[in-house]
């Protein structure tokens, strides 16, 4: 009789120690969304036959503007990118022209790397575009971690299904899948490197991989960022990508 009186003291107390799915895309938000952001990054693109390394620094303000401008290779050196709301246009140096990559060519490989323009492209807040449950627990990188399943509010979301081991203390992914509406598994994320930055947990390298591509996968390497610091208004405008 002892145990079932103490169980019945102790089950709501058990039960609140595991947060709803909503709790946990509030906290991850927390960590992985700014105000702003000024980026300095490298990606190593493991294909098939090579390795190319890219550099490049970035400027963005929430999910409606962000501008990147490429620093090496030499000829990819110069090369801009800016997005406005839903929109992207791109400059090239060599042939002095800027491009719009609007419907299905943001689904397309940028630069030959494991993310599509849509990756680089989406921001938004996590809690703004998916709904969630937690359905179980697993170790990652000898983390204790949630899992996590959220499902896509609209059809306009870029990935309909997602599955993220959320880390129990720190509140930030180590792991994610992301599917397809019809639930085939389209790209794996692994978030690396974790380290504390000022209030907030974030990720120093990210390892992606196109689950339909040949290749090691791309690694996204964050060597500088600072969070909510003020941006000129000119970064985030078209006549920006020709100066």
């Amino acid at each position: 009789m002892i145990f079932k009186v103490l169980f019945g003291l102790f089950l709501p107390a058990l039960l609140s120690a595991q947060p709803t799915g909503r709790e946990l895309l509030q906290k991850i938000d927390a960590n992985m969304a700014a105000k702003s952001t000024i980026t300095q990054s490298k990606m190593i693109i493991h294909g098939v036959r090579q390795t190319r390394t890219i550099e490049a620094q970035s400027w963005g303000e929430g999910n409606q503007k962000s501008f990147t401008e490429y620093l090496a290779p030499e000829r990819e050196r110069g090369t801009k990118m800016l997005k406005l709301d839903d929109q992207l246009w791109i400059y090239s140096p060599g042939s002095d022209r800027t491009i719009q990559i609007s419907g299905h060519m943001l689904r397309q490989s940028m630069m030959g790397s494991d993310l599509s323009y849509e990756d680089m492209m989406d921001n938004t807040r996590l809690l703004e575009d998916y709904d969630a449950v937690v359905i179980g627990n697993e170790t990652v990188d000898n983390r204790d971690c949630w899992i996590v399943e959220m499902h896509a509010k609209t059809d306009e979301v870029n990935y309909q299904l997602r599955k993220v081991w959320v880390d129990k203390t720190r509140y930030i992914p180590l792991k994610e899948e992301l599917h397809a509406k019809s639930g085939q598994l389209l790209k794996r994320l692994e978030l690396k490197d974790i380290t504390q930055m000022g209030v907030r947990w974030f990720p120093r390298r990210m390892i992606f991989k196109d689950m339909l591509r040949k290749g090691d996968g791309t690694e996204f390497i964050i060597e500088k960022i600072e969070f909510d610091q003020p941006i000129p208004e000119y970064r985030f405008t078209k006549a920006a990508l020709k100066k």
